[in-house]
């Protein structure tokens, strides 16, 4: 499809990361590993391997398992307040991977080093101050994420946010938060960004290592299924209404200690990723997850994505 390529002519994103398409996936802990990234990257995106909190050994045998399965570009994703991200960066640098993106805490301490060793830096920000600091540190683009993303969120949507801090920086910028097709991607576009992560799509991929139930409740879920945890906790959570969901909101307005609520919220996730506990557990997906309607390979969504993409921007042109 000789159009696709027209759009994505001088992008600077494909530029910098070397892929076809200007779509990188969402580093979801737990469930975003080796065998994920690489399907995305060989169908022309940028695969992210999610490290959550996770150690050496078990980044080393998933960055294995993508170099194994292609030799396209890809990334990885380091979580900031990891236990292990010193060694996680160690081990990044050591087998050379191409791209990392950044979560959860401050990057400047490792940004240089990672530079130094020819990494591209892309950090996650949900916010215009944190977005102007962190361009001052060299880093490469910003993934400008709004709150309509699934996991942890900031205040701002994607629809006001990317315009602000497009206009602010000169890196190039990656939307994220609500975008599954075409339509979200052109959007984006369109307020200023030059690609786009897309999460919550992905875990409905095959080579997504999520239970199954997860995915279902992704499919199943409607326009409202979404609700927000944790606010009085300062890390609020979007997540698919349930069970725990329910009896945590309850919990959270009667009670507002701050332990407590960090002690219940404990391990959910991993509970409905891994063991399949969609009641008691936490289903972490974003408002965008009323559009997903069945489980694919991780090619038939970025071919999906980017084909609709091209229909949306030739249907402007009319």
């Amino acid at each position: 499809m000789g159009e696709e390529l027209n759009i994505f002519a001088n992008n600077r994103i494909c530029n910098l990361l070397n892929i076809k398409y200007p779509l990188l996936q969402g580093a979801m802990a737990w469930i975003a590993g080796g065998k994920l990234a690489a399907a995305v990257s060989e169908a022309g995106g940028l695969g992210i391997i999610g490290t959550g909190n996770a150690d050496r050994d078990w980044l080393e045998q998933e960055i294995d398992t993508v170099c194994q399965l292609t030799d396209k570009p890809f990334g990885v994703n380091l979580m900031l307040a990891s236990p292990h991200v010193q060694e996680i960066v160690e081990l990044i640098i050591e087998k050379k991977v191409p791209v990392v993106t950044t979560g959860g805490g401050n990057p400047g301490p490792y940004i240089d080093g990672l530079k130094k060793a020819g990494i591209k830096v892309i950090p996650v920000v949900a916010s215009l101050a944190l977005g102007k600091r962190l361009t001052r540190l060299g880093i490469d683009a910003l993934i400008v994420e709004g709150m309509e993303s699934g996991g942890h969120i900031g205040e701002m949507t994607t629809m006001c946010l990317v315009p602000m801090i497009a206009d602010a920086v000169d890196v190039p910028i990656i939307a994220a938060g609500g975008i599954a097709d075409g339509r979200g991607f052109i959007a984006a576009m369109a307020l200023g960004a030059e690609g786009v992560q897309v999460g919550t799509r992905f875990i409905c991929a095959q080579e997504c290592s999520v239970h199954p139930d997860y995915q279902q409740k992704i499919i199943k879920a409607r326009d409202r299924a979404t609700v927000v945890c944790g606010e009085t906790t300062g890390h609020p959570v979007r997540a698919i209404h349930n069970k725990f969901t329910r009896a945590y909101l309850n919990h959270e307005k009667s009670n507002r200690n701050i332990e407590e609520l960090e002690a219940m919220g404990k391990g959910r996730y991993p509970a409905a990723a891994v063991h399949g506990d969609i009641d008691g557990g936490t289903v972490l997906a974003g408002q965008i997850s009323g559009l997903i309607k069945e489980v694919q390979t991780a090619e038939e969504i970025v071919l999906d994505i980017i084909n609709h993409a091209v229909e949306v921007k030739q249907g402007l042109e009319v």
